[in-house]
Protein backbone atom coordinates (compact mmCIF):
# COMPACT_ATOMS: atom_id res chain seq x y z
CA UNK A 1 0.00 0.00 0.00
CA UNK A 2 1.33 3.28 -0.77
CA UNK A 3 2.22 6.00 1.42
CA UNK A 4 2.07 9.35 1.94
CA UNK A 5 5.03 10.92 1.23
CA UNK A 6 4.68 14.05 3.30
CA UNK A 7 3.85 14.36 7.16
CA UNK A 8 0.47 13.13 7.97
CA UNK A 9 -0.83 16.67 8.91
CA UNK A 10 -0.03 18.01 5.61
CA UNK A 11 -1.85 15.10 4.47
CA UNK A 12 -5.19 16.36 5.90
CA UNK A 13 -4.45 19.81 4.95
CA UNK A 14 -3.95 18.27 1.45
CA UNK A 15 -7.35 16.67 1.69
CA UNK A 16 -9.09 19.68 3.73
CA UNK A 17 -8.18 22.33 0.79
CA UNK A 18 -9.60 19.39 -2.25
CA UNK A 19 -12.68 19.35 -0.23
CA UNK A 20 -12.96 22.84 -0.08
CA UNK A 21 -12.25 23.08 -3.65
CA UNK A 22 -14.87 20.86 -4.71
CA UNK A 23 -17.36 22.81 -2.28
CA UNK A 24 -16.85 26.28 -4.31
CA UNK A 25 -17.07 24.19 -7.80
CA UNK A 26 -20.23 22.40 -6.56
CA UNK A 27 -21.47 26.18 -5.32
CA UNK A 28 -20.75 28.19 -7.86
CA UNK A 29 -22.25 25.88 -10.43
CA UNK A 30 -25.48 25.96 -8.12
CA UNK A 31 -25.15 29.73 -8.62
CA UNK A 32 -25.10 29.56 -12.28
CA UNK A 33 -28.09 27.27 -12.05
CA UNK A 34 -30.03 29.73 -9.82
CA UNK A 35 -29.27 32.35 -12.84
CA UNK A 36 -30.17 30.23 -15.59
CA UNK A 37 -33.60 28.97 -13.38
CA UNK A 38 -33.86 33.03 -12.91
CA UNK A 39 -33.21 33.81 -16.27
CA UNK A 40 -35.69 31.19 -17.46
CA UNK A 41 -38.55 32.56 -14.69
CA UNK A 42 -38.33 35.59 -15.79
CA UNK A 43 -39.41 35.45 -19.63
CA UNK A 44 -42.11 33.24 -18.05
CA UNK A 45 -43.80 35.54 -16.24
CA UNK A 46 -43.59 38.35 -19.04
CA UNK A 47 -44.96 35.70 -21.25
CA UNK A 48 -47.60 34.75 -19.55
CA UNK A 49 -47.76 38.94 -18.33
CA UNK A 50 -47.87 39.29 -21.86
CA UNK A 51 -50.51 36.31 -22.90
CA UNK A 52 -53.26 37.69 -19.72
CA UNK A 53 -52.56 41.12 -20.95
CA UNK A 54 -53.26 40.57 -24.25
CA UNK A 55 -56.46 38.67 -23.18
CA UNK A 56 -57.96 41.63 -21.74
CA UNK A 57 -56.78 43.82 -24.47
CA UNK A 58 -58.48 41.43 -26.47
CA UNK A 59 -61.47 41.00 -24.49
CA UNK A 60 -62.45 44.53 -24.50
CA UNK A 61 -61.79 45.49 -27.84
CA UNK A 62 -63.70 42.43 -28.77
CA UNK A 63 -66.58 44.59 -26.65
CA UNK A 64 -66.38 47.29 -28.36
CA UNK A 65 -68.48 45.93 -31.17
CA UNK A 66 -70.91 44.14 -29.32
CA UNK A 67 -74.37 46.10 -29.74
CA UNK A 68 -75.15 48.46 -26.86
CA UNK A 69 -76.54 47.93 -23.67
CA UNK A 70 -80.26 48.68 -24.57
CA UNK A 71 -82.03 51.75 -23.05
CA UNK A 72 -84.05 51.47 -19.98
CA UNK A 73 -86.16 53.89 -18.38
CA UNK A 74 -85.78 54.73 -14.95
CA UNK A 75 -88.88 53.40 -13.15
CA UNK A 76 -91.09 55.05 -11.49
CA UNK A 77 -90.00 57.39 -8.28
CA UNK A 78 -91.73 55.75 -5.14
CA UNK A 79 -91.86 58.71 -2.51
CA UNK A 80 -93.35 56.64 0.65
CA UNK A 81 -92.01 57.83 3.76
CA UNK A 82 -92.01 54.16 5.34
CA UNK A 83 -88.74 52.49 5.62
CA UNK A 84 -87.57 51.19 2.69
CA UNK A 85 -85.23 47.67 2.24
CA UNK A 86 -82.71 46.57 -0.36
CA UNK A 87 -82.89 43.80 -2.59
CA UNK A 88 -79.32 41.02 -2.68
CA UNK A 89 -79.50 39.36 -5.38
CA UNK A 90 -77.18 36.61 -5.03
CA UNK A 91 -75.45 34.65 -8.43
CA UNK A 92 -73.17 32.27 -8.21
CA UNK A 93 -71.73 28.91 -10.60
CA UNK A 94 -73.66 30.33 -13.84
CA UNK A 95 -71.16 27.56 -15.63
CA UNK A 96 -71.68 28.60 -19.13
CA UNK A 97 -70.62 26.76 -21.58
CA UNK A 98 -71.42 23.29 -19.64
CA UNK A 99 -73.68 20.77 -21.36
CA UNK A 100 -75.23 18.03 -19.88
CA UNK A 101 -78.64 16.01 -20.78
CA UNK A 102 -80.59 19.58 -19.74
CA UNK A 103 -78.20 21.99 -19.64
CA UNK A 104 -76.34 24.18 -21.84
CA UNK A 105 -75.26 28.14 -22.82
CA UNK A 106 -78.40 28.12 -24.57
CA UNK A 107 -80.40 26.79 -21.50
CA UNK A 108 -78.49 29.14 -18.83
CA UNK A 109 -79.27 32.52 -21.08
CA UNK A 110 -83.09 31.24 -20.51
CA UNK A 111 -82.60 31.13 -16.80
CA UNK A 112 -80.96 34.24 -16.43
CA UNK A 113 -84.44 35.80 -18.23
CA UNK A 114 -87.02 33.43 -16.05
CA UNK A 115 -84.84 34.91 -12.95
CA UNK A 116 -84.97 38.51 -13.84
CA UNK A 117 -88.47 37.98 -14.22
CA UNK A 118 -89.01 36.93 -11.34
CA UNK A 119 -87.14 39.17 -9.64
CA UNK A 120 -88.97 41.71 -10.68
CA UNK A 121 -92.70 40.12 -9.41
CA UNK A 122 -91.10 39.47 -6.30
CA UNK A 123 -90.40 43.17 -5.58
CA UNK A 124 -93.63 43.98 -7.13
CA UNK A 125 -94.70 41.58 -3.88
CA UNK A 126 -92.28 43.40 -1.12
CA UNK A 127 -93.32 46.97 -2.76
CA UNK A 128 -97.16 46.14 -1.64
CA UNK A 129 -95.86 46.40 1.82
CA UNK A 130 -92.85 49.20 1.68
CA UNK A 131 -90.25 50.99 -0.71
CA UNK A 132 -87.59 48.80 -2.56
CA UNK A 133 -85.72 51.63 -4.24
CA UNK A 134 -82.51 49.61 -4.37
CA UNK A 135 -80.43 46.32 -5.00
CA UNK A 136 -77.13 44.45 -4.97
CA UNK A 137 -76.16 42.15 -7.45
CA UNK A 138 -73.63 39.52 -6.19
CA UNK A 139 -71.68 37.57 -8.79
CA UNK A 140 -69.55 34.96 -6.93
CA UNK A 141 -67.69 33.20 -9.51
CA UNK A 142 -67.44 30.59 -11.90
CA UNK A 143 -69.55 32.36 -14.07
CA UNK A 144 -68.45 29.96 -16.92
CA UNK A 145 -67.54 26.67 -16.93
CA UNK A 146 -63.83 26.98 -18.69
CA UNK A 147 -61.68 23.87 -20.60
CA UNK A 148 -58.59 22.66 -18.43
CA UNK A 149 -59.68 22.97 -14.72
CA UNK A 150 -60.25 18.85 -14.94
CA UNK A 151 -59.08 16.35 -17.12
CA UNK A 152 -61.99 15.11 -19.86
CA UNK A 153 -63.04 18.62 -19.65
CA UNK A 154 -63.16 19.58 -22.86
CA UNK A 155 -65.76 16.65 -23.81
CA UNK A 156 -68.50 18.17 -21.58
CA UNK A 157 -68.63 21.71 -22.76
CA UNK A 158 -70.94 23.01 -26.12
CA UNK A 159 -68.43 25.93 -26.60
CA UNK A 160 -64.70 27.48 -26.48
CA UNK A 161 -63.65 29.16 -23.31
CA UNK A 162 -64.03 32.95 -25.34
CA UNK A 163 -67.51 31.72 -26.38
CA UNK A 164 -68.15 31.08 -23.02
CA UNK A 165 -67.15 34.09 -21.67
CA UNK A 166 -69.26 36.29 -24.19
CA UNK A 167 -71.85 33.93 -23.93
CA UNK A 168 -72.28 34.65 -20.08
CA UNK A 169 -71.42 38.51 -20.57
CA UNK A 170 -74.70 38.96 -22.89
CA UNK A 171 -76.92 36.97 -20.93
CA UNK A 172 -75.78 39.03 -17.36
CA UNK A 173 -75.70 42.69 -19.78
CA UNK A 174 -79.76 41.51 -19.89
CA UNK A 175 -80.21 40.75 -16.67
CA UNK A 176 -78.60 44.10 -15.24
CA UNK A 177 -80.95 45.85 -17.88
CA UNK A 178 -83.92 44.11 -16.26
CA UNK A 179 -82.63 45.08 -12.37
CA UNK A 180 -82.12 48.85 -13.49
CA UNK A 181 -85.98 48.91 -14.85
CA UNK A 182 -86.89 47.12 -11.32
CA UNK A 183 -84.41 49.20 -8.90
CA UNK A 184 -83.86 52.91 -9.07
CA UNK A 185 -80.06 52.29 -8.44
CA UNK A 186 -77.82 49.03 -8.35
CA UNK A 187 -74.34 47.64 -6.50
CA UNK A 188 -72.72 44.97 -8.36
CA UNK A 189 -70.29 42.85 -6.17
CA UNK A 190 -67.97 40.42 -8.15
CA UNK A 191 -65.51 37.79 -6.55
CA UNK A 192 -63.17 35.10 -8.98
CA UNK A 193 -64.26 31.22 -8.65
CA UNK A 194 -62.09 27.90 -9.35
CA UNK A 195 -63.35 27.05 -12.71
CA UNK A 196 -62.07 30.40 -14.13
CA UNK A 197 -58.65 29.89 -13.37
CA UNK A 198 -55.93 29.21 -15.90
CA UNK A 199 -53.98 27.06 -16.95
CA UNK A 200 -52.86 24.25 -14.29
CA UNK A 201 -53.32 25.46 -10.21
CA UNK A 202 -50.13 28.13 -9.72
CA UNK A 203 -49.02 28.22 -13.25
CA UNK A 204 -50.89 31.74 -13.16
CA UNK A 205 -51.65 34.48 -10.52
CA UNK A 206 -54.77 34.02 -8.71
CA UNK A 207 -55.61 37.83 -9.51
CA UNK A 208 -55.45 35.97 -13.51
CA UNK A 209 -59.17 34.94 -13.57
CA UNK A 210 -61.84 34.25 -16.07
CA UNK A 211 -64.62 35.52 -14.27
CA UNK A 212 -62.01 38.50 -13.72
CA UNK A 213 -62.08 39.32 -17.23
CA UNK A 214 -66.08 38.27 -17.75
CA UNK A 215 -66.36 41.23 -14.82
CA UNK A 216 -64.41 43.18 -16.98
CA UNK A 217 -66.18 43.03 -20.18
CA UNK A 218 -69.29 43.57 -18.73
CA UNK A 219 -68.22 46.88 -16.74
CA UNK A 220 -67.44 47.80 -20.23
CA UNK A 221 -70.59 47.40 -21.70
CA UNK A 222 -72.69 48.47 -19.02
CA UNK A 223 -70.40 52.02 -18.51
CA UNK A 224 -73.20 53.88 -19.86
CA UNK A 225 -75.05 53.37 -16.98
CA UNK A 226 -72.34 53.98 -14.02
CA UNK A 227 -72.33 57.58 -16.02
CA UNK A 228 -76.04 57.56 -15.35
CA UNK A 229 -75.23 57.18 -11.61
CA UNK A 230 -77.50 54.09 -11.50
CA UNK A 231 -74.91 51.56 -10.82
CA UNK A 232 -72.18 51.44 -9.18
CA UNK A 233 -69.44 48.34 -9.43
CA UNK A 234 -67.36 46.77 -6.65
CA UNK A 235 -63.95 45.12 -7.71
CA UNK A 236 -62.58 42.81 -5.38
CA UNK A 237 -59.29 43.73 -4.12
CA UNK A 238 -58.34 39.47 -4.19
CA UNK A 239 -60.16 36.04 -2.93
CA UNK A 240 -63.29 37.85 -1.29
CA UNK A 241 -65.30 41.30 -1.26
CA UNK A 242 -67.69 43.24 1.43
CA UNK A 243 -70.75 43.78 0.57
CA UNK A 244 -72.52 46.76 1.89
CA UNK A 245 -76.06 48.00 2.65
CA UNK A 246 -76.39 51.12 4.83
CA UNK A 247 -76.12 49.45 8.22
CA UNK A 248 -75.65 45.72 6.81
CA UNK A 249 -72.39 44.37 5.87
CA UNK A 250 -72.10 40.84 4.08
CA UNK A 251 -68.67 38.91 3.28
CA UNK A 252 -69.02 37.67 -0.61
CA UNK A 253 -66.61 34.45 -1.08
CA UNK A 254 -66.96 31.88 -4.01
CA UNK A 255 -66.32 28.74 -1.71
CA UNK A 256 -63.32 26.97 -2.82
CA UNK A 257 -61.89 28.58 0.44
CA UNK A 258 -63.47 25.78 1.98
CA UNK A 259 -62.18 22.11 1.74
CA UNK A 260 -64.55 18.86 0.61
CA UNK A 261 -64.46 15.62 1.29
CA UNK A 262 -65.60 12.73 -0.69
CA UNK A 263 -67.61 15.28 -2.78
CA UNK A 264 -69.70 16.38 0.18
CA UNK A 265 -71.06 19.49 1.22
CA UNK A 266 -68.50 20.26 4.28
CA UNK A 267 -71.07 21.96 6.77
CA UNK A 268 -68.66 21.93 9.60
CA UNK A 269 -65.73 22.93 7.55
CA UNK A 270 -67.86 26.20 6.23
CA UNK A 271 -69.00 27.11 10.03
CA UNK A 272 -65.48 26.96 11.12
CA UNK A 273 -64.00 29.42 8.45
CA UNK A 274 -66.90 31.51 8.70
CA UNK A 275 -66.77 31.75 12.57
CA UNK A 276 -63.01 31.91 12.30
CA UNK A 277 -63.05 34.77 9.06
CA UNK A 278 -65.78 36.91 11.70
CA UNK A 279 -63.38 36.85 14.69
CA UNK A 280 -61.81 39.81 13.54
CA UNK A 281 -59.74 38.25 10.77
CA UNK A 282 -61.68 39.68 7.59
CA UNK A 283 -63.26 43.59 7.87
CA UNK A 284 -66.39 43.01 10.20
CA UNK A 285 -69.79 40.88 8.45
CA UNK A 286 -73.20 40.05 9.73
CA UNK A 287 -73.55 37.13 7.01
CA UNK A 288 -71.14 35.12 4.19
CA UNK A 289 -72.87 34.64 1.05
CA UNK A 290 -71.28 31.54 -0.92
CA UNK A 291 -71.71 28.67 -3.86
CA UNK A 292 -69.35 26.57 -5.00
CA UNK A 293 -71.15 23.57 -3.82
CA UNK A 294 -74.09 23.77 -5.74
CA UNK A 295 -76.48 23.00 -2.73
CA UNK A 296 -78.80 25.05 -0.77
CA UNK A 297 -78.28 25.88 2.87
CA UNK A 298 -78.19 28.16 5.07
CA UNK A 299 -75.94 27.59 8.62
CA UNK A 300 -76.12 30.17 11.89
CA UNK A 301 -73.22 31.88 12.74
CA UNK A 302 -71.73 31.39 16.50
CA UNK A 303 -72.34 34.93 17.74
CA UNK A 304 -76.41 34.42 17.00
CA UNK A 305 -76.87 37.35 14.82
CA UNK A 306 -75.34 36.32 11.36
CA UNK A 307 -75.92 33.23 9.06
CA UNK A 308 -74.30 31.61 6.38
CA UNK A 309 -76.27 31.60 2.97
CA UNK A 310 -74.87 28.81 0.54
CA UNK A 311 -76.99 29.33 -3.02
CA UNK A 312 -77.49 26.44 -5.82
CA UNK A 313 -76.05 26.49 -9.31
CA UNK A 314 -78.49 27.03 -12.15
CA UNK A 315 -76.70 23.98 -13.92
CA UNK A 316 -78.70 20.87 -13.52
CA UNK A 317 -78.64 17.19 -14.88
CA UNK A 318 -74.66 16.89 -13.70
CA UNK A 319 -73.43 13.63 -14.17
CA UNK A 320 -69.79 14.35 -11.99
CA UNK A 321 -72.62 15.39 -9.20
CA UNK A 322 -74.53 12.01 -9.35
CA UNK A 323 -71.94 9.70 -9.45
CA UNK A 324 -68.94 11.63 -7.17
CA UNK A 325 -71.23 13.47 -4.54
CA UNK A 326 -74.07 11.06 -4.90
CA UNK A 327 -76.52 14.27 -5.04
CA UNK A 328 -78.39 16.96 -7.32
CA UNK A 329 -80.19 19.85 -6.77
CA UNK A 330 -82.33 22.16 -8.15
CA UNK A 331 -81.48 24.92 -10.57
CA UNK A 332 -81.75 28.17 -8.62
CA UNK A 333 -80.45 31.40 -7.26
CA UNK A 334 -81.40 33.34 -3.93
CA UNK A 335 -82.72 36.61 -3.46
CA UNK A 336 -82.81 38.44 -0.14
CA UNK A 337 -84.23 41.32 1.27
CA UNK A 338 -82.61 43.93 3.57
CA UNK A 339 -83.35 46.39 6.19
CA UNK A 340 -80.52 48.77 5.69
CA UNK A 341 -81.13 50.25 8.83
CA UNK A 342 -81.21 47.44 11.38
CA UNK A 343 -78.76 45.51 9.26
CA UNK A 344 -80.04 42.24 8.86
CA UNK A 345 -82.26 40.14 6.29
CA UNK A 346 -86.18 40.90 6.61
CA UNK A 347 -86.87 38.02 4.16
CA UNK A 348 -84.90 35.19 2.35
CA UNK A 349 -86.78 33.23 -0.70
CA UNK A 350 -84.81 30.71 -3.61
CA UNK A 351 -86.13 31.09 -6.54
CA UNK A 352 -86.16 28.46 -8.76
CA UNK A 353 -85.20 28.02 -12.11
CA UNK A 354 -86.26 24.51 -13.76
Amino acid sequence: MARCPTTAGACVAAVTELAEFEALAELEALRAANRTLELKLKNAKAKTEDLVQAVYQGAKDASLIQRKPPEVPRPKPDRRTKRAEVALLHLSDLHFGKRTPSFNSDVAADRLAVLGMKVAKITEIERADHPVRTACLLLGGDLAENLGIFPGQAYEVDSSTFEQMFAAVNALVGLISVLLGVFHSLAVYEVPGNHGRIGRKGDYPRSDNIDRMIGAILRERVKGYEREARLRWHEPDGWFNIVTAGNYRALLVHGDQIKSFGGNTPAFGILRKANAWASGVLPPFTDMYMGHFHQSLVLPLANGKGRVFVVPSIESDSPYAKEFVAATGTPAQRLNFIDPDKGRVTSERLIYLD
